[in-house]
């Protein structure tokens, strides 16, 4: 199971908005067949790994790191690819989530006599896809902040100037976490301020993701540099398109209390239009806001060996005036990216 969560990974850039998976086919001790979904609508995991290993599936052991897929969609189902290859045993990581199989797949193995279960590396299985979980089993996209800093806690110096705190190492390393994603966002001030381009420049990878703009009042510059790039534009916005282009859409969305984009709303949205994993790169006006509003799961902090002193903060949490109200996280991951260090926190209240 090990080796097919590894398999797994090598899609990691292509499958969106379909989960990675994994499949590893075992024939008396020995590995026949070994593979792994490697992009939305081509061959699932289980068929490569079953082509490879061709006559010695028969009477083989599939580990696969998602429940295979009983349901036709693009492709026929998995479950049925394993039954007339004449596997013995299927053992997955984790049941799909997924409401038109959940389930069905394992049942439908076990109908045919095929020994199933599931919960093998269960929780390394399930940090694979935390987007495409939380988009059935929450109802909402998983919500990833990505924050640049110093180590005295500053987003900007005191000039305003924020380009570029982190070394080249870590923004090449952000921009994985960027071809992850299904849509990268940001706020409007962002847009007016530094005018970036929030695309992919990773070498290999030619999918753009879906750009997410939240801009309350219809500020949006026409000639802003996204604009002009590859890939779609989302405007959020309570006010209606302030003009139009083509690739860019804008999307009127009620208002909450403070006049801003109703959040709840946005993020319907975006799970009606397939989308797992939201990576945030905002100010810290609207990076602050989102984890007030107990929308961020995780936080993704590169920090770098400088003090830059009275710049801007890290972020803002306006709504925090008490010890008390101070929120907990979990450190999940430290590791030194170039000369500075990359660290993963998980919301726990």
């Amino acid at each position: 199971m090990a080796d097919a969560l590894r398999l797994a990974e090598k899609g990691r850039f292509t499958t969106d908005p379909n989960p990675v998976v994994g499949c590893v086919l075992v024939q008396d001790g020995e590995t026949v067949g070994r593979g792994f979904h490697r992009a939305a609508g081509e061959a699932h995991a289980e068929v490569h790994a079953l082509r490879e290993a061709g006559a010695r599936a028969r009477g083989a052991c599939a580990y696969i790191t998602l429940e295979p897929c009983a349901h036709y969609g693009r492709t026929p189902p998995c479950a049925q690819a394993l039954i007339d290859a004449g596997v013995s045993e299927v053992i997955a990581a984790m049941v799909d989530p997924f409401p038109a199989n959940a389930g069905q797949g394992l049942e439908a193995l076990a109908k045919a006599g095929i020994r199933a279960r599931s919960g093998l590396m269960e929780a390394a299985a399930r940090a694979l896809n935390p987007g495409f979980i939380s988009r059935f089993e929450r109802g909402r996209p998983w919500v990833r902040v990505k924050i640049a800093t110093s180590l005295d806690g500053r987003s900007a110096g005191p000039d305003g100037r924020s380009q570029w705190i982190t070394s080249a190492a870590a923004r090449e390393d952000g921009q994985r976490w960027r071809a992850r994603a299904s849509c990268i966002l940001t706020g409007i001030e962002t847009v007016l301020d530094d005018d970036p381009q929030m695309t992919l420049r990773l070498p290999g990878v030619d999918r753009m993701p879906l750009r997410v703009v939240l801009d309350s009042r219809s500020r949006m510059p026409e000639h802003a540099r996204m604009l002009s790039l590859k890939g779609p534009v989302l405007i959020a916005s309570t006010q209606g398109a302030a003009w139009q282009r083509e690739g860019t859409e804008w999307l009127t969305l009620p208002a909450e209390a403070n006049r801003r984009v109703e959040l709840g709303t946005l993020f319907d949205t975006l799970v009606d239009r397939a989308i797992n994993e939201v990576h945030v790169e905002a100010g810290p006006t609207l990076s602050g806001a989102l984890i007030e509003a107990g929308w961020v799961d995780e936080l993704l902090v590169y920090q770098a060996p400088v003090l830059l002193g009275q710049g801007a903060p890290m972020l803002r949490l306006p709504g925090m005036e008490k010890f008390e109200q101070r929120h907990h996280l979990e450190c999940i991951e430290s590791r030194q990216v170039g000369s500075d260090w990359r660290h993963r926190f998980i919301r726990l209240s």
